[in-house]
């Protein structure tokens, strides 16, 4: 009777880690649209992508290739977590080559996560060197101000939040008025962000909690957020939204339960960008 109940729970756990596995092949295509009031209004789109960890990633090149190939996409930003050992920097280029191929005419920028420093010294330095090498502005507590479709749009990069690296003072000095888009990989940073504005902020860092039975308890250190409940999404604080990815691939086991890995596209109206009208087109 015990040999049967000790075989019966194996192939229970067996089941649901094949299953969790079969998760990270899930992939949700979001569409969030952001002050979208008037009809013919221009409007940027952005293809967000976060936390690829590509130790464990579920999806290869081609396939993200042709989940995006006939999305309309002017700008692509990556919200760190690329990975965090050095033997995976080579694995980074294929997709760098596949985001290239989407064209986005007003270029891709990336910002670096808490896993990306678990590299030191050179190894940092051949990773940042390895998105730029693919046309990939690589942004550390900065600002760059572009002009689309008549509007100024300031990107701002603000480094990581969880190992103390951002500074906001740095990254908004010199900005001129405009459209305010921020990037960052722990949303975390919207909590002390009051005495500085953004008109959209996108983020990354809590995978939806990848593991989410009966709740994403596991998270509670990661910071304030989560104990507000906003893990992923669309989010509002200070009335300033911003939107959280649940990451495209996973970190520790490779697996995912009650959470789906996500490619956002973000669509921003730009011919009112002070609108505060939102909504999420899933």
């Amino acid at each position: 009777m015990k040999l049967l109940f000790i075989s019966a729970l194996l192939i229970i756990i067996v089941y649901f880690f094949k299953k969790a596995y079969r998760n990270t092949k899930d992939i949700a295509i979001n569409k969030i649209e952001i002050n979208q009031t008037e009809m013919h209004q221009p409007t940027l789109k952005i293809l967000h992508l976060s936390d690829l960890h590509l130790e464990n990633i579920s999806i290869t090149p081609d396939e993200l290739y042709e989940k995006l190939k006939d999305e309309p996409i002017d700008m692509i930003a990556l919200t760190g977590d690329f990975l965090d050992r050095k033997r995976t920097i080579p694995k980074l280029i294929p997709y760098l080559e596949i985001l290239n191929q989407l064209n986005p005419a007003y270029g891709i920028y990336a910002v670096l996560g808490n896993h990306d420093y678990v590299l030191k010294g050179k190894n940092l330095s051949k990773l940042t060197q390895t998105l730029e090498q693919y046309n990939c502005r690589v942004m550390r507590n900065e600002n760059i101000g572009i002009f689309i479709h008549g509007t100024q749009v300031n990107i701002i990069g603000i480094d990581d939040f969880s190992t103390k690296r951002s500074n906001l003072e740095m990254s908004y000095k010199g900005l001129k008025e405009g459209y305010n888009l921020v990037l960052t990989h722990d949303p975390n940073l919207v909590l002390h962000m009051k005495k500085y504005h953004f008109d959209y902020l996108l983020a990354g860092h809590f995978h939806g909690g990848q593991i989410c039975y009966p709740k994403a308890y596991h998270l509670v250190k990661m910071g304030k957020l989560v104990r507000m409940n906003m893990i992923k999404g669309l989010q509002r604080h200070d009335d300033k939204p911003f939107y959280i990815s649940e990451g495209l691939g996973q970190t520790g086991v490779n697996i995912r339960v009650g959470s789906r890995p996500e490619i956002t596209i973000h669509g921003i109206g730009l011919a009112k960008a002070t609108s505060k009208e939102i909504r999420s087109v899933i």
